[in-house]
């Protein structure tokens, strides 16, 4: 008799269900390579925004669980908590910032310049003035090569495989793109024929974090606490690396 009332009360205080409370649903989307994207041998979400969530949930007592989304849905995602943190290549912008939390920082990169692997010179921008270059249609680093007006042509393609393809042709002069999916794709691909330009100052910059709903400020500080000690401990750097970034 007692052991029936004290599960009718757990049931009416809502202490039935705890794993609810153990369980953290982060949105990850599949195009982000090297942060999130799928292994296709397991078909699992991977990258290193997901070993890093992992982490964190793991330092939280919690199991992390992952909803793939497309990015522009991740953030009407979080904010209609259907997610409870966003753990994707998404840079902590002001316009951003305005709908979600952030936490700190953990990653910050801009673009890269790549030319063929048989070229050695390290340019500058101003260096291949006059040339056609290359960059993803849609992109910031796009609209900042035109606004620069300095060179022969700006060509516009849908991926960074047929940049990189046309700049081991000959076609363009060199291709730019994010660094660290960039920096990842010629490290998976040597046959791409392409090679990152050393000391290239990048155009603009953007540092990655973790979104948080802004009703959820207990979840922002758990999440804030948990970097602090992988920052602290070295972990962070080496989930990082892992993905060569």
């Amino acid at each position: 008799m007692l052991k029936k009332t004290i599960a009718v009360l757990a049931l009416t205080l809502g202490l039935a269900a705890p794993s609810l409370a153990d369980d953290l649903t982060l949105g990850v989307t599949t195009t982000g390579v090297p942060f999130t994207f799928i292994d296709t041998s397991s078909q699992a979400p991977t990258g290193a925004m997901v070993d890093l969530a992992n982490a964190i949930a793991e330092d939280n007592g919690m199991t992390a669980k992952f909803e793939l989304t497309a990015f522009s849905a991740l953030i009407p995602a979080l904010t209609t908590h259907k997610i409870d943190l966003i753990s994707a290549g998404m840079f902590a912008s002001d316009k951003r910032k305005e709908v979600v939390d952030f936490s700190t920082g953990v990653y910050t990169y801009g673009d890269a310049m790549f030319v063929s692997a048989d070229d050695a010179t390290d340019y500058t921008v101003e260096d291949i003035k006059g040339e056609a270059v290359g960059a993803q249609v849609g992109t910031v680093f796009a609209d900042k090569l035109n606004e620069l007006g300095i060179f022969g042509d700006v060509k516009l393609y849908d991926n960074l495989s047929d940049i990189m393809r046309d700049v081991k042709l000959g076609r363009i002069k060199a291709g730019f793109g994010d660094k660290p999916i960039v920096a990842y794709q010629i490290a998976q691909n040597p046959s791409f024929g392409v090679r990152l330009v050393d000391g290239y100052k990048p155009m603009s910059e953007g540092t990655v974090a973790l979104a948080v709903a802004k009703d959820n400020p207990e979840l922002l500080e758990k999440v804030n606490a948990s970097l602090a000690k992988l920052k602290d401990s070295g972990e962070l750097e080496k989930i990082f690396a892992k993905y060569g970034l």
